[in-house]
């Protein structure tokens, strides 16, 4: 391995993206990234300073560009010189509840429902399904 590249994994728990390195794998697999507009489906897929990532995080969509590399997991403070948040994230940027980053054409709020309010009942039920097409 050359000093100017670091596998992606490992650098994105390097800058804090993700608390554990194996959580940061799992959703490289997942095939979720972008690194420079090239889809992205391995975790030791080589990153280098100046590379545009792009993958969701949480409810969010972050674009960030790679600024350095490191050679350890340091505080906060070091970790954010490491990348520049193209897109900081903002609530019109979040992804509809409940929709993932494969399928991001489903309605915000169609089958919305209050945190605490129950079950639907049998009316509630069949007019979310008649409302979602699902009939």
């Amino acid at each position: 391995m050359t000093d100017s590249s670091l596998r992606l994994d490992k650098w994105l728990w390097y800058a804090r993206f993700f608390k554990t390195r194996s959580i940061a794998t799992g959703a490289c697999t997942a095939g979720r990234f972008r690194v420079s507009g090239e889809i992205v489906s391995k975790a030791n897929h080589q990153v280098r300073p100046g590379d545009v990532l792009t993958f969701p995080q949480g409810q969010h969509i972050r674009v960030v560009k790679v600024l350095s590399l490191a050679s350890r997991r340091g505080p906060a403070p070091e970790a954010q010189q490491l990348y520049e948040d193209l897109s900081p994230p903002s609530p019109e940027d979040r992804l509809p509840r409940g929709a993932t980053p494969a399928s991001p054409h489903i309605p915000a709020r169609a089958a919305a429902r209050d945190p605490g309010s129950g079950r639907p009942t049998k009316r509630e039920r069949r007019s979310l399904e008649k409302l979602r097409g699902d009939t």
